[in-house]
């Protein structure tokens, strides 16, 4: 079987985003989460919201790193996203461990 989404170290996600310009950071968190404070770039889609509709009216293939607060809801977005048929997904976990910027 085919593995549904990849999961990456955060220092090999932040090493991605800083090799290339194609890709989608997607925090899972709450609205409310987000606003505390995200990393530069993420879009925020609630977990509870992927099955919604084409959340990210984006290409299948185009890669979309996932991470939430501590790593949980990540996992089960990653998967959500897969069974939506995107194809290059990387989970990071959370960003509680997240040593880089944060936006605030």
């Amino acid at each position: 079987m085919t593995e549904l989404y990849k999961r990456i170290s955060q220092e090999k996600a932040k090493e991605m985003f800083e090799t290339s310009d194609k890709y989608i950071i997607l925090d899972v968190r709450t609205k409310e989460e987000y606003k505390e404070g995200h990393i530069k770039d993420a879009i925020n889609i609630p977990n509870e919201d992927i099955f919604d509709e084409d959340v990210l009216n984006e290409e299948l293939d185009m890669p979309i790193y996932v991470y939430c607060r501590s790593g949980h809801r990540s996992l089960q977005a990653s998967a959500k996203l897969a069974l939506l048929g995107y194809t290059n997904i990387y989970e990071f976990g959370g960003i509680n461990t997240w040593k880089y910027e944060i936006i605030k």
